[in-house]
């Protein structure tokens, strides 16, 4: 996660490992979308957020100036619209997603920023470049890739004019670039603009709310892209006006509870609630815990997980009287200049210990959003066919003096596989590339006294990172090589 939040109206919050975290200043200024990304050492590099007024996003760099070339990037007058990536293979380069240049231009876009760039204070070196054009809903969300290198980028249709399509966009993004990975519809709730996709801290599942009443949870294979529905918790109700207006929501750390802000409860659309779900029961509807009502001039809002491992609840300040946004300079009150807080979103109730409007934001202001940061810190899939990275990938089960080799001859595109010490006789043998995808397979071959050998052409394949695996029935073995 980026230990740097930036968001509202020039507010800022920086994790820095302690219990307490520091709240520092920004050129923040808009009503939702808003991202940050920190350097591996966790230092500010940049941020950005979306002017709901006209309709640009503005990138800053951590002296606040906006980045070179930076102006001019397109944005939405929405929430969940922009997330940043870093560039697979292209160091000090990141990839800002955005969307739409108004809520008529139905248009998904990136821009790649380069830190090393004006002196590394970064700069805008390629922007507003369309990749994906339909309408799309407020949840443009990345999970990193189970190879822990490249990323996967999911974003929602929006028409409600095509209702129970959800339908749901997956691209892969990696060191070429963009590429749409798949379009998968659920048909079980409307495609509109508010909805939400809420990441699981493990990167395996998401939940799925929206202005409806839907509520459901996803798994996602982060080898392959695919979604694949888990638990339906709320079908939609026909109109947002009766029941749950779900706006925001979010997971504790160990992902076992959710909580999700609303409006719209019991024909109350002015009332807002947070709610706590136990995600562990068996049907976590019938132990819904209301931690907080409100009414005007209280608004809902984002709740997050933080980088501290607590839940910030943010509220904008809805004046009866007055158009709130942007805020005239002299609307301060306990409301916008603070966050609430649930200290230990694991535990289950009063034990949660939520406590509304109890972090100050130093005289700074919030509006409706928080930064929509993807898990940073999320590593490789251990253990899976796309971890390419991990020293520790496949652990094998058994212990011992088994040792697997293997040699590629780029003049001949061929690889030579050796093994020893293995304690199975039937052997499987599978290579697969970066991505996870399998690219040889040998089954029902058998070893001499604990002794194996095979060589495989590789003849066509892309340079690049694969890894052989060789499973018997008693153990697991993996090893890399390089093709290039």
């Amino acid at each position: 996660m980026s230990k740097y939040w930036m968001f509202g109206d020039s507010a800022g919050i920086e994790f820095n490992g302690t219990n307490t975290p520091i709240v520092i200043s920004s050129q923040a200024n808009g009503r939702g979308s808003s991202v940050s990304i920190a350097d591996t050492n966790g230092f500010l590099l940049f941020y950005a957020t979306t002017n709901g007024d006209n309709y640009r996003t503005v990138p800053m760099n951590k002296f606040n100036d906006t980045l070179f070339n930076g102006v001019d990037i397109t944005g939405r007058n929405l929430y969940n619209d922009l997330t940043i990536v870093p560039f697979p293979k292209h160091p000090n380069q990141f990839i800002l997603f955005h969307v739409s240049v108004s809520p008529f231009n139905d248009t998904l876009y990136y821009s790649i920023i380069d830190m090393q760039c004006n002196n590394t204070q970064g700069c805008v070196i390629a922007k507003n470049i369309p990749f994906d054009i339909y309408r799309s809903g407020d949840c443009l969300t990345a999970i990193k890739h189970g190879n822990g290198r490249d990323w996967w980028l999911i974003s929602k249709y929006s028409d409600v004019n095509t209702p129970m399509n959800n339908r749901f966009f997956v691209y892969l993004v990696d060191s070429n670039g963009i590429q749409l990975q798949s379009t998968q519809d659920f048909n079980d709730a409307t495609d509109g603009d508010f909805q939400k996709i809420i990441i699981h801290p493990n990167g395996n599942k998401f939940m799925l709310i929206n202005i409806l009443g839907y509520m459901a949870e996803f798994n996602f294979d982060r080898c392959k892209g695919i979604i694949s529905l888990s638990k339906s918790i709320y079908p939609e109700i026909p109109s947002p006006w009766c029941c749950r207006y779900f706006w925001e929501g979010a997971y504790s750390k160990s992902g076992d509870v959710f909580y999700a802000s609303t409006t719209g409860i019991n024909s109350q659309f002015s009332q807002g609630y947070l709610l706590q779900y136990n995600l562990l029961d068996s049907n976590p509807t019938l132990k819904v815990d209301t931690l907080d009502t409100f009414d005007t001039p209280i608004g809902t809002g984002a709740v997050r997980l933080a980088p501290d491992n607590k839940i910030y609840f943010s509220r904008a300040y809805e004046s009866p009287n007055a158009w709130s946004y942007p805020y005239p300079d002299s609307m301060r009150n306990y409301i916008n200049e603070n966050l609430s807080v649930i200290n230990e979103p694991d535990s289950l109730g009063a034990a949660c210990d939520y406590q509304p409007f109890s972090f100050y934001l130093g005289g700074k202001r919030t509006y409706y959003g928080l930064p929509n940061n993807p898990n940073y810190e999320l590593g490789p899939l251990v253990g899976s066919p796309c971890d390419t990275l991990s020293a520790n990938s496949p652990p094998a089960p058994q212990r011992g003096e088994q040792k697997l080799y293997t040699t590629y001859i780029a003049g001949w595109e061929k690889l030579f596989i050796n093994a020893s010490g293995l304690k199975g006789k039937q052997l499987t043998a599978t290579i697969y590339d970066g991505r996870g995808s399998l690219m040889f397979e040998v089954q029902s071959l058998k070893s001499n006294a604990g002794y194996f050998t095979l060589d495989v052409d590789c003849i066509g394949w892309s340079d690049g990172l694969y890894v052989v695996h060789l499973q018997t029935e008693k153990e697991v073995l993996s090893k890399k090589f390089v093709k290039e």
